[in-house]
């Protein structure tokens, strides 16, 4: 094999392994969102749940104080 044509291989290989590394890289800061977004959304589910637990009681205590009324009429 001559000179050129192992310089164009190992050049071919250097920019394969530099596509390579972006598309890692790529990949990482992607996933970095995807898990920051993953934490957000799972924040938001847990105040949703306990701002509806909150409603829950609410509406229990309210039915309970009509149930009262009405027994009491």
């Amino acid at each position: 094999m001559d000179t050129d044509a192992l310089i164009a291989q190992l050049q071919a290989v250097a920019a394969r392994v530099d596509a390579l590394a972006a598309r890692t890289q790529h990949l990482a800061d992607e996933n970095r969102s995807l898990r920051q977004q993953q934490e957000q959304m799972a924040g938001e589910r847990s105040q949703l749940l306990a701002r509806n637990e909150q409603a829950r009681s609410r509406v229990e205590a309210m039915i309970a104080r009509l149930k009262s009324l009405e027994q009491h009429t």
